[in-house]
C-alpha cells in the first residue's frame, strides 16, 4: 500500500478559511462580493459564525482529501490493481509488481507545482462549472461567478500544491 501523511489534511483544510479572509476582504473583492450577492453587513452579523466556520472547516477536510486523488497519480495506480488477486499478499506477482512500481516511480510528480497545477485545472473545470451553473439559475451576474470561481481557482490551487508536495 501506499505511504501518505495524512495529517497535511487538517493543514491544507485551512487554506480556504486563510484565502477567503484575504480574498472576500473589502479592499480585495469584499465589497464587490456583497453588493453581486445581495449580502449585508446584517446578514454577516446575525449568522452563526462557529457553526458557519466548523462546517467550512469540515466541507475544507473533505475538499482537502479530495486533493489526494487529483493530484497525486500514484494514487489511480494503486486503484486500478487493488482488486487483483493477491494485491495484499506478500510474495505474489501483482504484490511485487505494485511495490517494485511504487519504489522506483513513486515520487513522481509528487512536488507542490505539479499539484498547483491540477488544483487549478480542478478549480477551472470542477468548480466554475458547478458555481456557474447555480449562479446562472440564482440570477447572479458574471462578475458574482468570476470573484467566487477565482477564490476557488486559487484555493485549489494552493491546497493540490501542498498535498501533492507534503502527503
Amino acid at each position: 500500500m501506499l505511504e501518505f501523511n495524512y495529517w497535511i489534511i487538517p493543514i491544507a483544510a485551512l487554506i480556504p478559511m486563510v484565502i477567503g479572509f484575504i480574498w472576500y476582504h473589502p479592499k480585495v473583492v469584499g465589497t464587490a462580493w456583497m453588493n453581486e450577492s445581495g449580502m449585508t453587513e446584517e446578514k454577516i452579523q446575525g449568522g452563526n459564525m462557529p457553526l458557519i466556520f466548523g462546517v467550512t472547516y469540515l466541507f475544507s477536510c473533505m475538499l482537502a482529501l479530495a486533493m489526494f486523488g487529483i493530484t497525486i497519480h500514484q494514487m489511480g495506480f494503486q486503484s486500478m490493481l487493488m482488486n487483483e488477486p493477491g494485491f495484499g499478499q506478500e510474495g505474489t506477482e501483482i504484490y511485487n509488481f505494485f511495490h517494485e512500481t511504487i519504489a522506483k516511480y513513486g515520487q513522481d510528480f509528487r512536488t507542490f507545482k505539479h499539484g498547483a497545477l491540477h488544483g487549478f485545472v480542478a478549480g477551472l473545470f470542477i468548480a466554475l462549472p458547478i458555481l456557474a451553473t447555480n449562479a446562472l439559475f440564482e440570477r447572479k451576474s458574471w462578475k458574482y461567478i468570476v470573484i467566487n470561481a477565482g477564490y476557488w481557482a486559487i484555493t485549489m490551487l494552493l491546497m493540490g500544491g501542498i498535498v501533492c508536495q507534503f502527503a
